[in-house]
């Protein structure tokens, strides 16, 4: 499925709803990781019903134990194209007898991708068509990449626009679950903090409390290459693998398990509750840089 205007062309497959590219026709560039292995084999996965990983890899529904993978189950499912529009498209995926399994609601999510000159809004829908309220997390996950080959993290600057400085977790990394004991400062100049590979030597670097709206990757020169803005949002990762030559901007409502999290899913912070016959609205949009 292709979506294009005289700025952007974009791709998006029916295997988990996910972009598969973004290419800025203006600049020639293509913004989008291209899912190479060696790296990272995903170019913009949907994380549903959770985001990152459940405390060793489980989660408490109604009392009963449900097993987990990271980042959940909707990025590895096919959805069905339902409405195709000259610059707007949308994707359906229907709760079943297996993900039933793993998780015990009914749902229908809905991924919609509308082109607007040099930006792409991303917005996502769950209903619940069941009978009990239903919780979940949702994210967003897009790797973009630098715009020329040989090009280094240290090529770049994030930049967080009205922000003096943020606070951020990192991921204890023998619990694969997020460590809220530690809060470290991000020192902001500018607006702007430069990119390195010991940035992401724990994993994610990890944002509660709504702190980021927008935020953008820069060139070192402060020009802008590709930013994100995402209001409302209560958490945010940003995340690369050493040597990539990419960095994920993530919007999240809610996020990983803190350690030793063993809750029902209904008190996990920030968790999203849809009672029945309701829906859940979010969105997002990737601005590129003009």
């Amino acid at each position: 499925m292709k979506l294009e205007n005289e700025r952007l062309c974009i791709a998006i497959s029916e295997q988990g709803a996910e972009v598969t590219r973004i290419y800025d026709k203006k600049r020639g560039i293509e913004l989008l990781w291209n899912a190479d292995p060696a790296y990272w084999k995903r170019h913009s996965p949907i994380l549903f019903p959770n985001v990152g990983k459940t405390y060793r890899n489980t989660v408490r529904i109604n009392g009963t134990q449900y097993p987990t993978s990271q980042h959940g189950f909707a990025r590895d499912n096919m959805f069905k194209c339902i409405s195709v529009k000259e610059k707007e498209a949308s994707f359906l995926f229907l709760s079943n007898e297996e993900t039933k399994e793993v998780y015990p609601f009914e749902f229908e999510l809905v991924i919609t991708y509308t082109l607007e000159k040099n930006m792409l809004h991303v917005k996502w829908e769950v209903k619940n068509p069941g009978n009990e309220t239903m919780y979940f997390t949702i994210g967003g996950h897009p790797a973009f990449c630098f715009a020329k080959d040989g090009e280094k993290k240290t090529d770049y600057v994030l930049r967080f626009p009205g922000q003096k400085s943020l606070d951020y977790i990192l991921v204890n990394l023998d619990e694969a679950a997020a460590d809220p004991e530690k809060v470290y400062k991000l020192e902001l100049s500018g607006e702007c903090c430069p990119l390195s590979e010991e940035m992401f030597a724990r994993d994610a670097l990890i944002f509660d409390g709504g702190q980021i709206e927008e935020v953008w990757i820069c060139h070192k020169d402060g020009s802008p290459y590709v930013g994100m803005k995402c209001e409302g949002f209560p958490n945010f990762g940003i995340w690369s693998v050493k040597d990539a030559p990419f960095v994920c901007l993530e919007p999240w409502m809610g996020r990983c398990d803190d350690v030793g999290f063993a809750d029902e899913l209904s008190e996990k912070p920030n968790v999203n509750k849809v009672g029945p016959g309701e829906v859940f609205e979010q969105s997002y949009t990737i601005v590129v840089g003009k």
